[in-house]
């Protein structure tokens, strides 16, 4: 932390959003806002402080009741204020605990994305000679390699998920809504432990990937997509069922859906360059007879989507492609998907979960590939 905030030129990190805040406590995260950040006429603003070669002056502010949190859950600063009611209340106590430390006139990093307007303006007008910058990508990069502890959570988040899905093809039908089919997808989420974030489905040649009341047709396939958390770690995966005995069409889409994914697998190791992994996958690709129809991204993740590494520029979600020639690291989590849209079949996806190894790569849930067959 402080090797990345000397590189960004900052002397103070001022930390709000959940996932940071999560981050840096070790884990904490406040049960009574875990889903819902208003209350009264504001909201609920954690923030954590943290000083540049000062880890002991670093402080905490929290919630008028937070102590059933901070009490419970030892997050390793000693200076705790749980007295915000209010994300102005919180930043009138961040901006004091600031002076009280000669930090009046520091360049501060906050969170510009994740800070509310009200708790900026008043940061500016009680630190009038404090300058502030965007601390997004030194809190990014901090997160990138992820620890043993946060690589079990991802594995049990991606095991989880699998197991969710798999359960949830042995007991739906044909007959049954996208909307029914995704809460049975949640009961088996929630039952497992994990957040329930939410499913992207498509059921037959139908390509809206929201749960609805159009309902799965016999013969038809069935693709489920789903982010779920656990402790606070996603695990991003889909899989595939089909009523009865797939087609030939609807096999040899599949089989090169897989065929990408699997050569996307052959780059990835840590001190391989990101970029590797999408060459790899799009010759792959443009190999393909479907190719017209085939697409492939691969992203970063961990307590977000599509964090740290960045590979592409060109895929769904716009960022520039900051990590797509640098070497991939052991510890670093990757998402890897592939997927066509076909007039006749409809969507078909595989995506998965990749931890980084210094040998190559770990696939927790790698299973329930393929067509999983119901009836």
């Amino acid at each position: 932390m402080d090797a990345l905030l000397a590189d960004h030129d900052f002397d103070v990190l001022l930390a709000t959003s959940k996932h940071n805040v999560q981050y840096l406590l070790g884990g904490y995260r406040y049960f009574f806002f875990a889903n819902m950040d208003a209350i009264g006429l504001s909201r609920y603003l954690p923030v954590v402080g943290y000083l540049r070669d000062r880890p002991e002056d670093s402080f905490y502010v929290g919630c008028g009741n937070e102590d059933w949190g901070t009490d419970t859950f030892p997050i390793g600063i000693s200076d705790i204020r749980n007295v915000s009611w209010s994300s102005v209340d919180s930043a009138r106590s961040a901006a004091a605990a600031l002076r009280e430390r000669g930090l009046g006139a520091a360049t501060i990093g906050v969170e510009m994305a994740f800070i509310p307007a009200d708790a900026f303006m008043v940061l500016r007008a009680e630190l009038p000679q404090a300058r502030f910058v965007d601390a997004h990508l030194a809190l990014e990069a901090l997160r990138a390699v992820k620890t043993p502890a946060e690589l079990e959570l991802v594995r049990h988040a991606s095991e989880m998920i699998v197991a969710s899905m798999l359960a949830t093809f042995d007991q739906v039908r044909p007959g049954q809504t996208k909307a029914e089919i995704v809460e049975r997808f949640r009961l088996e989420q929630t039952s497992r432990g994990l957040v329930y974030d939410y499913c992207l489905v498509t059921a037959g040649p139908d390509l809206n990937r929201a749960p609805s009341d159009a309902p799965w047709l016999p013969g038809t396939v069935l693709s489920l997509d789903s982010g779920g958390m656990y402790r606070g770690y996603i695990g991003d995966l889909a899989r595939m069922a089909v009523h009865g005995q797939p087609t030939d069409l609807m096999l040899e889409l599949m089989d090169e859906v897989e065929a990408v994914q699997q050569a996307a697998r052959e780059p990835v190791a840590a001190g391989n360059k990101g970029a590797a992994i999408f060459e790899a996958a799009v010759a792959r690709l443009e190999a393909s007879p479907h190719r017209d129809v085939l697409r492939f991204v691969a992203h970063g993740m961990g307590l977000i989507t599509h964090e740290v590494p960045r590979l592409t520029a060109t895929g769904p979600v716009p960022y520039p492609a900051d990590h797509a020639d640098r070497p991939l690291q052991a510890g670093n989590v990757l998402s890897i998907e592939t997927w066509t849209e076909h007039p006749l079949v409809g969507f078909v996806k595989l995506e998965d979960t990749l931890i980084v190894t210094e040998e190559g790569w770990e696939a927790p849930g790698d299973k329930g590939r393929g067509y999983n067959i119901i009836g």
